[in-house]
């Protein structure tokens, strides 16, 4: 996986957009994802309506569904279950993680051939800032409608892209495009572009905000627009800003490349409630793999471990460890969270989800005393080749002893 960057916030008031203002951020937002990564083993089920996230009879949610299955009102994080009512012929799929990593690090490749200043924000989008890049392919709209050609041609993958000066209008854009579109919004052209769309369609305005903004008789952005920024803050509070700021196309971020992440975390939700020690045991033992080899990639070393457990009826617990020393290997890190399993865990009760975060990071490689300098080198060692291993093949193809089921549990898992 290549290094990419993040975006950082910036405070303040909304800038002024320059004269010579470039439309250089492309949000990529790959179409369906999950879907069309089933449908490369599957192309039979092409132009169906497909589900994937589990069966139509299970406890969970929709992961992606085709646009075929979303004529039927059928979308992600829609519980299955409704799913297979609203379309009892649809397809459904389970998921496979693993995989879609793997092809998200192989779009992330291509990405960064086109830019430095990369950020993947989730598994299936990405921003770049193409600013500076003309001398190596062009215009900004000639870059990145060669970018999402080159994704689709590499991988077979369908995507769509938004393109513009600020990183809100661009993913707005990219959105609008959709399937395997790009959508351009010249500079000064933002808010015109997002007038007349429903607010909803703006990042961060949810059904609780649309429903309050409609009660106000604002149902489009510029009508949102139209309203003072005082009367906003007085309703909404420090929101009624961003709301404000939103409106006009505006964001506040900027692309940061060295920027560190504050924690890693990865959880599993279990099919069905659980009260398996060996279940949870290996589940324990994967979830601290997968943060382990990310702790890696980034150079860092972990002090602060931290475990959630959520019981039947979605009561959530988390108990934390912070170490005398960091660490960055699987064995040290899996023991704390056994540890912390052991003590915390209520055995009367059957588990829904566990979870597992790192935080409180440094720099390099220092180890816990806890092992003798030459047994530590040697796990180091295994540790990176182990790694290595598995960018080339998957993660689920290389797992040390207490995890061997990985491709189960990356059905329900979640970064």
């Amino acid at each position: 996986m290549p290094e990419l960057a993040r975006f950082r916030a910036k405070h303040g008031p909304l800038e002024e957009q320059a004269a010579d203002a470039v439309a250089s951020i492309l949000h990529v937002d790959m179409d369906a994802f999950f879907v069309s990564v089933e449908l490369l083993e599957r192309p039979e089920l092409r132009g169906k309506p497909v589900v994937v996230g589990g069966q139509k009879d299970q406890r969970g949610v929709v992961s992606a569904a085709s646009y075929e299955a979303r004529k039927y009102g059928i979308h992600s994080a829609m519980p299955l279950r409704t799913a297979g009512r609203l379309c009892p012929h649809a397809i459904f799929l389970n998921g496979h993680h693993e995989k879609y990593g793997e092809w998200s690090d192989r779009v992330a490749g291509i990405l960064v051939k086109f830019s430095p200043a990369v950020e993947m924000v989730s598994i299936d989008e990405a921003y770049l800032d193409l600013a500076g890049t003309e001398r190596l392919h062009g215009p900004t709209l000639a870059a990145a409608d060669k970018l999402l050609r080159t994704i689709t041609e590499t991988t077979a993958l369908p995507c769509s892209g938004g393109l513009s000066t600020t990183r809100l209008t661009a993913k707005v854009a990219s959105d609008q495009a959709k399937p395997r579109g790009l959508l351009w919004v010249p500079p000064g052209c933002e808010a015109r572009f997002l007038a007349p769309l429903p607010v909803r369609k703006i990042p961060g305005i949810g059904e609780v905000t649309e429903r309050a903004l409609r009660a106000l008789g604002i149902e489009t952005v510029e009508q949102l627009r139209a309203v003072p920024l005082e009367k906003l803050e007085k309703i909404f509070g420090q929101w009624g800003e961003a709301l404000y700021r939103k409106a006009r196309g505006g964001d506040s971020y900027e692309f940061v490349i060295d920027a560190e992440p504050k924690s890693l975390s990865h959880n599993h939700t279990f099919g069905e409630d659980t009260d398996d020690e060996n279940e949870m045991a290996t589940l324990l033992s994967h979830l601290s793999q997968k943060a382990c080899k990310r702790l890696r990639e980034a150079g860092l070393a972990a002090r602060t471990l931290t475990l959630t457990i959520r019981y039947a009826g979605f009561e959530t617990h988390t108990r934390a460890k912070t170490l005398a020393e960091p660490t960055q290997l699987d064995s040290d890190i899996y023991a704390v969270f056994q540890q912390l399993f052991r003590k915390h865990r209520d055995t009367r009760r059957k588990v829904r989800l566990l979870g597992v975060s790192l935080s409180s990071f440094t720099h390099g490689n220092a180890q816990l005393d806890l092992l003798e300098k030459e047994r530590r080198e040697k796990l180091a060692k295994l540790t990176k080749a182990a790694d290595r291993l598995r960018d080339r093949f998957g993660f689920g193809k290389l797992q040390f002893g207490g995890s061997l089921w990985a491709d189960e549990l990356d059905h329900n898992a979640e970064e």
